[in-house]
């Protein structure tokens, strides 16, 4: 079947000025792309006044968690309707591949944060997937998923012969075609590895040719994984470590969603970003990713220090317990420069539903209590399991240096909630990109090129993220004038997202969702 879509402006992917053209495909490629295509199609789409455009990848994903489950399409639905076709997942080290089927630690595959339905080797994820996937997936393999399926949570460090099995299944993965592997060092068990065994890893993914993406251990000022005191931030330290490890395995680097948690760390920015072009202009092949919106999806423990967490219960309501945990939270949120009313939450348990989408602050005020006491009840009711959305990852400034700087591309690192305040990066990101760049006076070109070709070219993924002849029809257009976002309603769909088509199959029609599982497992030429 041929489509032909004309009069658009056609911005490529390559970074090259938009111009006025058609593109016809057939089946599920591009036969062509130009000024005054006259062919015969099946379709033919006016598309006057807007703008055709590769496809657009989410660069940081972890959807490969969710394709096989008998609900699957709520999970991917958000993410086409904001233009989005491909998904680069099984990042911040968790992938639903990489272990033993019969694993006795199928639970701590996803690191708590995720539940594999049914984890195995990448060999059966791709036999699950085909046929089953509503976007296309470029996957990663996971070092922690490895390793829990391997120990669970056991924080031991590795022996040699341990560190040669995990690699076994690490093999299996880039044998069959994995893009390359990524860390999560906050996460466990992930953060329980030791140099020699990362190091290891991020060998055996370069042996490949491929990729490695990495959630550093620290995103702010200062985290609970380096010393208290240090002469440089811990933002700046894991950095360091970041580019230790990729020096001494010889891989290809992506540093994962580079924020700034809380506003002392603002001041970071360009030391952090100095640091990024002088490792590159050493030739190191080291970049980034970044968000748009200021805030993000963590745990309500955030500020919930562990010693208290251990105390008995006739121990914690002790008055010298109760000061000591006072002192230590306000330090916590002093240094990291966030407050209560920085707090969101998103889900605190079935039974309270009515604390969604308030913040901390909103809430002591409500019940007419000190924003601590409301904060250890929140901790308390939700089990320590609660989930929020923490303010101040950026500030505008911040995201426009970013948007501009020549070594980021963009992604969403969103996924859609089972229960509670939706995070509106899943639903609203692409378009939202488009609107600041309007605001910042970048040009669409550079935009949708961090949205396709420069992310292709980062992931070294073939025949797509360009709109050219013999590439893949993955295509979305849109009307980049008449862009909404709604902030204040974040699981709403955005405007200004028209047609969306995955390996020549339309999932989006007239601004109107297509229920269809156009989507591909992508997988790494072998050099």
């Amino acid at each position: 079947m041929k489509t032909l879509f004309k009069n658009g402006m056609i911005i490529d992917g390559s970074g090259s000025a938009p111009y006025k053209g058609d593109v016809l495909i057939e089946d599920d490629r591009i036969l062509e792309v130009g000024t005054g295509i006259d062919k015969e199609a099946d379709n033919v789409l006016d598309i006057s006044g807007y703008q055709i455009c590769p496809g657009f990848i989410d660069a940081h994903s972890h959807n490969d968690f969710f394709y096989d489950r008998d609900d699957a399409e709520k999970f991917y639905k958000p993410f086409i309707e904001q233009g989005i076709t491909t998904q680069i997942t099984g990042n911040c080290s968790f992938s639903p591949f990489g272990v033993d089927e019969d694993t006795p630690y199928k639970d701590k595959i996803g690191g708590g944060l995720f539940q594999a339905v049914k984890p195995g080797s990448f060999s059966e994820f791709k036999k699950r997937a085909k046929g089953n996937l509503y976007v296309n997936m470029a996957p990663l393999v996971g070092n922690g998923s490895v390793r829990a399926g391997m120990t669970g949570y056991d924080p031991t460090p590795y022996t040699k012969e341990q560190i040669e099995e995990e690699m076994t299944h690490v093999r299996e993965a880039m044998e069959e075609g994995a893009l390359g592997g990524s860390f999560g060092f906050m996460y466990e068990p992930n953060r329980y590895s030791k140099r020699d065994e990362l190091v290891a890893f991020a060998k055996e993914i370069a042996r490949y040719g491929g990729i490695v993406t990495v959630h550093p251990r620290a995103c702010s000022i200062v985290s609970a994984d380096y010393p208290l005191f240090t002469k440089k931030s811990h933002l700046e330290m894991g950095l360091d470590e970041v580019i230790e490890i990729m020096k001494e395995a010889g891989c290809k680097l992506e540093y994962s969603h580079l924020i700034f948690t809380g506003s002392r760390s603002w001041k970071l920015a360009d030391k952090m970003l100095d640091v990024f072009h002088k490792t590159r202009d050493q030739g190191y092949q080291i970049a980034f990713d970044n968000y748009v919106f200021h805030y993000g999806a963590s745990v309500i423990t955030l500020v919930f220090p562990e010693w208290y967490a251990a105390l008995p219960k006739e121990e914690c309501d002790k008055p010298i317990n109760r000061f000591k945990l006072s002192l230590t939270i306000l330090m916590y949120r002093k240094v990291l420069g966030i407050d209560w009313d920085d707090m969101v939450i998103a889900y605190i348990s079935d039974e309270h539903p009515e604390y969604e989408g308030k913040t901390v602050f909103d809430l002591a005020n409500e019940e007419g209590v000190k924003p601590l006491d409301m904060y250890l009840k929140l901790v308390e009711l939700s089990n320590r399991s609660g989930s929020i959305y923490l303010g101040k990852y950026y500030n505008d400034e911040i995201v426009r240096r970013l948007m501009e700087d020549d070594l980021s591309i963009f992604m969403t690192d969103a996924w859609v909630e089972e229960k509670g305040l939706q995070n509106i990066a899943a639903y609203q990101t692409y378009p939202q990109f488009f609107i600041l760049a309007k605001r910042y006076g970048m040009p669409i070109e550079r935009i949708v090129r961090k949205m396709t070709g420069a992310t292709v070219d980062r992931y070294e993924i073939k025949e797509r993220g360009y709109l050219r002849a013999g590439y893949k029809a993955d295509i979305t257009v849109i009307d980049v004038d008449n862009m909404k976002v709604d902030e204040k309603k974040p699981d709403t769909k955005p405007e200004g997202i028209i047609y969306v088509y995955v390996n020549g199959k339309a999932v989006m029609v007239d601004g109107q969702y297509v229920s269809n599982k156009a989507g591909e497992v992508i997988l790494r030429e072998a050099k």
